[in-house]
């Protein structure tokens, strides 16, 4: 599996947590702007995998919460975020 590849699985998770997040779903959603019945089109599309992957990075204790739910190190979600378009640019903050 390549790099790509590994990050859009990564993602794939990490949108399965957060769907099954009651209280996450609505401010991903209005985050996004994605409505539920887009939801099955948008996960192929490697752009708004990085967007749920952003959105988790926005609050360290979203990371936490799926990374221990899915039994991998924090750093494995900026890993993969690395992989998906736009997750090249630098980070300022």
């Amino acid at each position: 599996m390549n790099k790509r590849e590994s990050a859009e699985t990564m993602a794939l998770r990490a949108f399965s947590w957060l769907l099954g997040q009651d209280d996450l779903v609505g401010v991903f959603l209005n985050a996004t702007g994605a409505g539920q019945d887009e939801l099955s089109k948008l996960a192929g599309d490697p752009v708004f995998l990085g967007a749920v992957l952003d959105f988790l990075m926005e609050d360290d204790a979203r990371v936490i919460g799926f990374c221990d739910s899915a039994g991998l190190p924090y750093t494995a979600v900026i890993q993969a975020r690395q992989g998906l378009p736009g997750g090249d640019l630098p980070n300022w903050t």
